[in-house]
């Protein structure tokens, strides 16, 4: 994305009660860059924005009633956020890097049946990330047999 102010058309954005905190952390973490940070007056984060590869989110604190981090909902979360990680930096790299900043590995990196290799992490806050990189072609075919699922509108 050679344009900063160019969008994707689907940009989560990701709730802390920390977002200051969060940004380093997602920074030393999983390898976020910082691309866009607005202060209020007094200081506080208004909002933000996190670039890795050519995905963007934005980072922001809880500013009304109706958004909350998992950290203030019992850990509970309504989405997952899935990152592919890109050729330069291997699922397992990633994830160690992750677990040393702090995350809390939920799914050890194992290649699935649908040819990509993924590990699922927690961050301090609670929110549920899958970074994944793919490591074979599947047919549908071949993911069906593997999975026992049916499958439609497969790549």
């Amino acid at each position: 994305m050679s344009d900063p102010f160019r969008r994707p058309t689907l940009v989560p954005a990701v709730i802390y009660k920390d977002a200051t905190a969060a940004l380093a952390w997602l920074e030393a973490a999983f390898g976020f860059e910082r691309s866009m940070i607005i202060t209020a007056a007094d200081g506080s984060l208004a909002h933000a924005e996190m670039r890795y590869g050519d995905g963007l989110i934005y980072v922001g604190s809880e500013w009304a009633e109706f958004v909350a981090s998992p950290a203030n909902l019992g850990g509970r979360n309504s989405q997952t956020l899935h990152v592919m990680v890109s050729d330069l930096d291997s699922v397992d790299a990633h994830c160690a890097r992750a677990q040393a900043a702090g995350a809390t590995i939920l799914q050890e990196p194992a290649e699935q049946f649908y040819g990509d290799r993924t590990y699922r992490a927690r961050d301090p806050e609670g929110h549920v990330w899958i970074f994944a990189a793919p490591v074979r072609t599947v047919s549908r075919e071949d993911a069906e047999a593997a999975s026992g699922l049916k499958i439609e509108g497969w790549h």
